[in-house]
């Protein structure tokens, strides 16, 4: 188990083998004491007040809720968690045009609850899936974690293997961990919520993130629309997607939706949003044309142009 005491940017490529290696790592005691108790605090009501889930994948004696950044501001804080972002733009920078935040979520398992069934967070997107990853998930422990009280089982190095839902519990580690501290894991990695067998509740809190041009399981700006994400500094509304993605990916009338906070005119002038390498084959393209070096028709047809979306 790895120590926060390490430097932790320092010790990054350590923490970024041990992820691709085994598909998870500890930071014990990575937040503050002090933050976490604010976090706690914050987010308290909303445990107490929130019904149970119902399902055999969420839990019946669990409780489960979204919208963390609205209910808990402190809670930002671990978002942008430094060795945590560093972690992201290795994992899932090279594969978009930047990662977004996929889900924030308070759970709460409760004495009695039962184990979760093995499963992979990836299984949300109904595709092939192996030459990236598509998500990384950061559990932060709220309470202490132990093996009596629903601390999370993971089965190392399972993102290699066909997923299995009768993965047996002996060949699986246990996340036992202190109060504040991360548990970072892949989303192609089998893991689940252990049993409670204590008379305690285990409280943790979830933020995932994955690429930017995947489907949030979270629906961000239902949870988040402009007048609520307007009051969020610009890290935070630029990871819930509020930034267009190139190529021309998730505007808003053609722009950057970042312009949300600025107006709400239907009357805008669409601005290209394209990645420097495929405008410079634009370019290239429209400089042959003029020079008469174009081709008629669908010849003339050029990578880029098969590449840029909405192509009209």
């Amino acid at each position: 188990m790895l120590q926060a005491a390490t430097p932790l940017l320092d010790a990054k490529e350590m923490y970024l083998d041990r992820l691709r290696s085994k598909g998870y790592f500890i930071v014990e005691r990575l937040a503050p004491t002090a933050l976490v108790d604010r976090v706690s605090q914050e987010l308290e009501p909303w445990f107490r007040d929130t019904p149970n889930c119902r399902g055999d994948f969420y839990g019946w004696n669990t409780t489960r809720f979204g919208a963390v950044l609205l209910k808990s501001r402190a809670s930002h804080s671990l978002v942008l968690n430094e060795l945590i972002l560093a972690i992201m733009d290795d994992v899932l920078g090279p594969h978009c045009d930047w990662y977004q935040l996929n889900l924030s979520q308070g759970i709460r398992i409760h004495p009695g609850e039962r184990r979760q069934a093995p499963h992979r967070d990836e299984e949300m997107w109904p595709c092939a899936k192996g030459r990236a990853e598509y998500l990384v998930n950061v559990m932060w422990a709220l309470s202490d974690y132990t093996a009596d009280n629903g601390a999370t089982l993971l089965w190392p190095r399972s993102q290699f293997e066909p997923l299995s839902r009768e993965l047996s519990e002996e060949s699986a580690v246990i996340a036992a961990m202190p109060r504040g501290s991360a548990l970072v894991y892949l989303g192609s990695v089998t893991h689940c919520g252990g049993a409670n067998r204590s008379d305690a509740p285990r409280t943790g809190l979830i933020f995932s993130y994955s690429l930017g041009w995947l489907k949030q399981y979270e629906n961000a700006f239902l949870t988040y629309p402009p007048q609520v994400a307007r009051e969020f500094s610009k890290p935070i509304r630029d990871l819930l997607g509020y930034r267009i993605h190139r190529p021309n990916l998730g505007g808003y009338e053609g722009q950057d939706p970042a312009v949300l906070f600025e107006t709400q005119s239907h009357t805008l002038a669409a601005v290209d949003a394209i990645p420097p390498a495929v405008a410079a084959e634009l370019q290239a393209h429209y400089q042959k044309r003029a020079a008469g070096g174009g081709t008629a028709g669908h010849q003339g047809e050029t990578t880029a142009s098969r590449r840029v979306s909405s192509s009209g």
